[in-house]
């Protein structure tokens, strides 16, 4: 999941990653933790969790974000977009979802 959302704007989208997103309702959280404490891109982390998180999954409250660096400043993953403040990233909001189903 990870390597999918380093892909994201360029090669995947984020509807298509919020659809993978959405299945993993059975990690553990240990191992969400590890993976997070050891990735190096802070685009991943945030938006790995931001998506936990619009996705209500049950091991997102089990998962200690105080321990993972997210870095500094601001990412944007789609200029323009909705701006979770929590995780400091803009991502594409309800119109902007909207629009791109769209125009498919």
């Amino acid at each position: 999941m990870m390597e999918v959302l380093y892909l994201v704007p360029q090669e995947e989208s984020y509807e298509e990653a919020k659809l993978l997103m959405e299945g993993l309702s059975t990690l553990r959280p240990e191992l969400v933790q590890a993976l997070l404490k050891n990735c190096r891109s802070v685009k991943v982390k945030r938006l790995f969790m931001h998506l936990a998180e619009a996705c209500n999954l049950p091991w997102v409250k089990k998962v200690d974000t105080k321990k993972v660096n997210f870095g500094k400043g601001k990412r944007v993953v789609v200029a323009g977009g909705h701006f979770d403040s929590k995780y400091n990233i803009s991502v594409p909001g309800p119109r902007l979802e909207q629009a791109a189903k769209v125009e498919k």
